[in-house]
């Protein structure tokens, strides 16, 4: 069944058809009723919606390069409240959201072979979401000169760009730590690059990472150390394999058991989940939080001011991180004048899970 072969069917032009599902104003309400119900009990399910956007050439979609596998994006609190926020801009016009999830390959994987879905994507623009610099997916997207938008990462792709101030974040929580006296800090850090290791990161891991997002979040933990000025700081760095609090906790417990030296007194988690994970493994250890251990995470999600204790964090607006973005989107779609970049700003709030290192304590 064809629209021309429906026109036929009701005894009307193939024009007067497309304007019952594309420009119903144009037609009677009784007449549009009854193409429908006539294409209904024909089995027409309408214009062939990929066809219809290279007429119009415009698809109506725009699709959603997450770094992360698919389940992440329903499981991790401040990945759900940035889609929220992008799919809130996008649906003011009427655009669908196509999720595709970059993830990162198994060394035995094709790069490229998983990417031809970016290349079929029936889509209109992208907004990367923090994803590893030099994803095949991201080179995909490229390759089809599209509108882009960036999430965060990477930076280097020279599209527009909604991203808070990572540095700024860390650096106020590290220098709150500081402020309280402690000395002896584990900054646990997301991942660095997309190959799952876990556990100590050295500094050639640290500076060339092909995470950008974790590089930011480490400098500015580095920035807190060197502006006081103070010597003796102790800043251990811990690589999780994924962002949740499971691999945070198994990460951190090795370096909050007693070792050569004494275990730190604080922890600068990267994210709220990894903080709920230390805070998980200092209580397994039999340590107490904040009277031996200190912990300070970044986001804000719901969850924060609930747990127990109540997670001193850095707060970022999320939701409208993604709304911006789709805004961005939007604009580009409609040849508006877009910002290079737009950095939000970050605060630290101050709850119950930090506390002056305990007495006696280095």
């Amino acid at each position: 069944m064809t629209l021309q072969l429906l026109a036929r069917d009701v005894g009307v032009s193939r024009a007067t058809v497309s304007n019952a599902y594309n420009h119903p104003e144009q037609l009677s309400a009784a007449l549009r009723v009854r193409i429908l119900e006539r294409a209904a009990e024909l089995g027409f399910p309408g214009p062939n919606p990929l066809a219809r956007g290279l007429r119009r050439r415009r698809i109506g979609a725009v699709g959603v390069i997450f770094g992360e596998p698919l389940s992440y994006a329903f499981a991790d609190p401040a990945a759900a409240v940035i889609l929220d926020g992008l799919a809130q801009a996008l649906q003011t016009d009427r655009i669908a959201l196509l999720l595709l999830a970059a993830g990162h390959p198994a060394p035995s994987e094709t790069p490229g072979l998983d990417a031809q879905k970016v290349t079929d994507a029936a889509v209109d623009g992208w907004v990367v979401y923090s994803t590893e610099e030099g994803h095949p997916f991201v080179q995909a997207a490229l390759a089809r000169h599209e509108p882009v938008v960036i999430l965060d990462q990477p930076s280097s792709l020279g599209a527009p760009r909604v991203e808070v101030d990572s540095a700024e974040g860390t650096r106020l929580a590290t220098a709150h730590l500081l402020g309280l006296g402690h000395r002896d800090l584990v900054v646990l850090s997301l991942p660095f690059a997309g190959d799952g290791r876990s556990g100590l990161a050295d500094v050639r891991r640290q500076d060339h990472g092909t995470f950008e997002l974790t590089r930011r979040r480490l400098a500015g933990a580095r920035s807190a150390v060197a502006e006081s000025g103070s010597p003796g700081i102790e800043l251990t760095v811990v690589e999780c394999a994924h962002n949740d609090p499971a691999s945070a906790a198994a990460a951190v417990t090795p370096f909050l058991e007693q070792g050569p030296g004494a275990p730190p007194t604080a922890v600068v988690a990267m994210s709220d989940q990894l903080a709920f994970g230390a805070i998980r493994a200092a209580r397994a250890l039999g340590l107490a939080v904040p009277g031996d251990l200190s912990v300070v995470g970044f986001d804000d999600v719901a969850g924060a001011a609930g747990s127990e204790p109540p997670l001193t964090t850095v707060r970022q607006p999320l939701e409208e991180r993604g709304r911006l973005a789709g805004t961005l989107i939007l604009d580009l779609l409609h040849e508006r004048p877009v910002a290079a970049v737009t950095t939000l700003p970050v605060e630290l709030v101050v709850r119950s899970s930090t506390a002056p290192p305990k007495a006696g304590r280095p």
